[in-house]
């Protein structure tokens, strides 16, 4: 039986940081489903199928990998695509406590299901979706932290004004 991972998320943009998660666990799944959750609560910048786009570009289409978008509870979804595990990236200790109540809840729901948590490389591990788009959003420079056409739709989602879900916050890029 092909052992089947998950790795769930927003991609909100896909970062070189996801994408570096992805090809390593290649080298120990058979299969990985990139889940592109539907999140009603949040505002993405990108559409789900924008997203979804994107995450086939930025993975170069390997056969290897499916893109697919899902909303509701991850264990479900996992079920339904014949995952065994859930993989989930750690950027740093302060993702950890949310990840850890997040993978007992799943365990609590789909005892079958195990988390496996990954580190990123070095190069890629301050990296997040909500940085780039804030570094994106004033023109910064992005080209070593996305792959080259997740770095032109950012640019041009940003080249018309104020994106829809603009921060708030103050920003790294001032």
């Amino acid at each position: 039986m092909p052992k089947v991972a998950l790795y769930a998320g927003s991609f909100d943009p896909i970062t070189n940081g996801h994408a570096d998660l992805i090809r390593r666990s290649l080298g120990f799944v058979d299969r990985l489903v990139v889940g592109v959750a539907v999140n009603i609560a949040k505002q993405p910048l990108f559409t789900v199928e924008e997203r979804m786009t994107l995450i086939r570009s930025a993975l170069d289409e390997d056969p290897r990998i499916e893109v697919r978008s899902f909303s509701g509870l991850v264990v479900t979804f996992a079920r339904e695509a014949g995952a065994q595990v859930v993989l989930r990236g750690l950027r740093a200790v302060a993702d950890f406590e949310y990840e850890y109540q997040m993978a007992l809840m799943n365990r609590h729901l789909a005892p079958q299901l195990e988390t496996m948590f990954m580190v990123p490389s070095l190069e890629v591990s301050y990296v997040s979706s909500s940085l780039v788009r804030e570094v994106a959003r004033f023109g910064g420079e992005i080209d070593q932290l996305v792959h080259p056409a997740v770095a032109q739709a950012l640019r041009a989602k940003f080249a018309g004004g104020s994106p829809t879900g603009a921060s708030t916050s103050p920003s790294v890029a001032r």
